[in-house]
């Protein structure tokens, strides 16, 4: 019998980022606190650029982008922020989208899987993947389980079960 595998991934759904910004900045334009600051969410290129004339203020903006994250099923560890720095006479926030597992982090998942996962289960690394494989399913649904329960910092998602 053949092996079973599955592959770990760290990806994020442009569309799905998409909308939660275009939701996040309705939100902005709406809300009533957010009147004559200057706050704004919007794409500079790769990029989630938030403008305020406030540190606070950016960090609300970050709190209200967050909420449409978490409402479109988008982990927030898959969010890379930097700080609000001054730019002029706002302050300015920029995010950037965390795609594929790094290096380090394969190699942590590995090793995790390697000492508390199933003997029979292999890890190994492709590029920006990890794939997992084994003879018996079993042992596979256990390693999700591990890897879910497991508190990494990165948004981990399960694609390819064979």
């Amino acid at each position: 019998m053949a092996d079973s595998s599955f592959d770990v991934v760290s990806k994020v759904d442009k569309m799905e980022a998409d909308n939660a910004v275009n939701q996040a900045r309705k939100e902005v334009d709406q809300r009533y606190d957010f009147k004559n600051v200057g706050a704004s969410v919007e794409w500079s290129g790769e990029k989630i650029l938030l403008k305020a004339n406030t540190e606070e203020r950016v960090k609300a903006v970050l709190e209200v982008l967050e909420s449409k994250f978490i409402k479109r099923g988008i982990s927030l560890k898959s969010l890379d922020e930097g700080k609000p720095y001054p730019s002029g006479k706002e302050f300015r926030l920029e995010l950037s989208l965390k795609d594929g597992i790094e290096q380090d982090a394969a190699k942590k998942i590995s090793k995790l899987i390697r000492d508390e996962g199933p003997k029979s289960v292999k890890a190994q690394i492709q590029g920006d993947e990890l794939r997992v494989s084994s003879k018996s399913r079993d042992d596979l649904q256990a390693t999700m389980a591990l890897l879910k329960g497991a508190d990494l910092d990165v948004a981990l998602q399960f694609v390819n079960l064979r």
